[in-house]
């Protein structure tokens, strides 16, 4: 009888020495070559040497680059910018109240609510913002006096530039931004509002502490191009009296025959804040992107030292 420990011919080791030989030997290493793009280079080349074309055909025009430099930060300057930035700041703040009062009055069932919401984005975003800013500064030819009852003033003491820029461009932003808040809302599932219901909470705290919440990964990332638009925009001000960046580079170059330097210079400052505010909008859309997305995005510190270790590392590694 056989013992059942016994080694069966299948548990036994390979006789055969060409088995033996290539059970023992390990693969070898696959050695991956990258497919070499020819095309990147070749248009990484010509897009250098339009740059450089270019570059080089500003440094040949008859621009007095000292004056660029000289008034750049004059004081001037500086309080013009910081002027662009508190008025781009507060219409904004301006922009987001209406645009959240007006989405909610337009998604409403309330048929007066709903007409009065669209009217008013109906005519903000379909006039230019340049005629509304001169309708709020002219508005004392048909308005010599504000009288509110309990305020009554001279409408052109009113209607100071300071004013005349807030209002022209929050209301209009408030117009857009209550699109962009109503697309927001829309695109949360409506069981969410259902179950906050049957849990017996009321429409306000629903849409404050349940569907706003859920809808600014939607809204954020419009909201900073708005943003950056409207610090843009800004430069039409200027032709209400309103000292901004604008005006103030302007002003400087009619008295100082430096036209062109100090727009330039004005450029050189709108293209920096512009820079800021959209690194700022990057870590804000990464923020509100962290239940949505399983990865989140690298930020530019994080891409700059992978494009280094990249570098670094050999070849086909």
């Amino acid at each position: 009888m056989t013992d059942k420990f016994d080694k069966t011919p299948a548990d036994e080791p390979p006789s055969d020495p060409a088995v033996v030989k290539a059970s023992s030997t390990a693969p070898d290493q696959i050695k991956a070559i990258p497919v070499r793009h020819w095309g990147r280079w070749v248009s990484g080349v010509i897009v250098v040497a339009l740059l450089g074309s270019l570059v080089y055909s500003f440094s040949q025009g008859d621009v007095n680059w000292d004056t660029v430099g000289d008034f750049i930060f004059d004081d001037r300057i500086l309080a013009g910018m910081g002027r662009t930035v508190l008025i781009s700041v507060l219409s904004m703040l301006i922009g987001l109240i209406l645009g959240v009062v007006f989405a909610v009055m337009r998604l409403s069932k309330n048929p007066v609510t709903g007409a009065v919401s669209w009217l008013y984005i109906w005519f903000f975003r379909g006039t230019p913002v340049y005629v509304q800013l001169l309708l709020w500064f002219n508005l004392a030819l048909i308005f010599p006096v504000l009288n509110l009852g309990f305020y009554k003033d001279e409408m052109v003491d009113v209607m100071t530039p300071f004013m005349v820029a807030l209002l022209g461009l929050g209301l209009n932003e408030g117009a857009y931004m209550a699109e962009i808040v109503r697309a927001g809302i829309q695109s949360v599932d409506e069981g969410q509002t259902e179950a906050s219901h049957a849990l017996g909470m009321s429409n306000g705290k629903t849409m404050r502490r349940v569907v706003l919440p859920q809808a600014m990964r939607v809204i954020v990332p419009p909201t900073g191009n708005e943003f950056i638009n409207l610090l843009k925009t800004s430069s039409l001000v200027s032709a209400v009296q309103y000292t901004d960046l604008l005006r103030a580079a302007t002003n400087i170059g009619s008295t100082s025959f430096a036209v062109m330097e100090m727009l330039l210079v004005a450029s050189v400052w709108y293209l920096a804040l512009t820079s800021v505010f959209s690194v700022g909008q990057y870590y804000v859309e990464r923020y509100y992107a962290r239940g949505s997305l399983r990865q989140l995005p690298k930020t530019p510190w994080q891409k700059v030292k992978a494009n280094l270790l990249s570098l670094n590392s050999p070849r086909g590694v």
